[in-house]
């Protein structure tokens, strides 16, 4: 299936659109009542999940172009990559600033102290590396490196499922779920992984 470039922009339109439609109706459940009377913790749910559902998607790109023979599809991993990249920020900043409102002491504690938090954070450093090189421009500054430095994400894919499943106190069905599907996706990419640990592995040797 070819993908015009006013296709494209078609899908980029739609996807745009419907990562904000989250945002969208937050900015309407919060003055209407559809949080508890302490929506923290929702709040932080709330982003958490979809910062996650948008990294899925992103790896789902790559499968999704190949099985329809769309290459210009790849062109909206960015896009969703950055979308994702906003949902964490949001995610992470209701923790930092709602949450423990900016008790910094407490906020380092909490990173070192508590082990889904450091993984949360981790993985939201790798987003924002990741998200500073998004560029075509760095693109061309890393060369090489630039796609070595993004199968970071690959790393992201594991951090937030488990993340996500030692985070929550009750239920864990849903971060299964989630990590499944990451697992699923790791999979499919098992010939890439295999060849970019070995040349990781044979580089520490030289």
């Amino acid at each position: 299936m070819k993908l015009t470039a006013r296709g494209l922009l078609r899908v980029k339109a739609a996807l745009h659109g419907a990562a904000f439609l989250p945002l969208l109706w937050l900015l309407w459940a919060m003055p209407a009542g559809r949080f508890s009377a302490d929506p923290v913790p929702e709040l932080l749910q709330y982003l958490g999940d979809w910062a996650l559902r948008l990294l899925l998607l992103t790896l789902c790109v790559s499968p999704l172009a190949k099985g329809l023979k769309a290459g210009g599809l790849v062109r909206v991993r960015r896009l969703l990559g950055l979308w994702c990249f906003g949902y964490a920020s949001l995610h992470l900043l209701v923790w930092l600033g709602l949450d423990l409102q900016l008790a910094w002491g407490q906020i380092g504690a909490e990173i070192l102290e508590r082990g889904f938090i450091t993984l949360g954070m981790m993985a939201w450093l790798i987003l924002l590396l990741l998200a500073v090189t998004s560029t075509q421009g760095w693109q061309r500054r890393l060369g090489r490196r630039w796609q070595q430095l993004h199968n970071g994400v690959y790393l992201v894919a594991l951090l937030v499922p488990v993340h996500f499943w030692w985070a929550v106190k009750s239920g864990w069905m849903e971060p299964v779920l989630y990590l499944g599907l990451s697992m699923a996706l790791l999979w499919w990419r098992r010939d890439k992984l295999g060849r970019w640990w070995q040349r990781a592995y044979q580089g520490r040797r030289l």
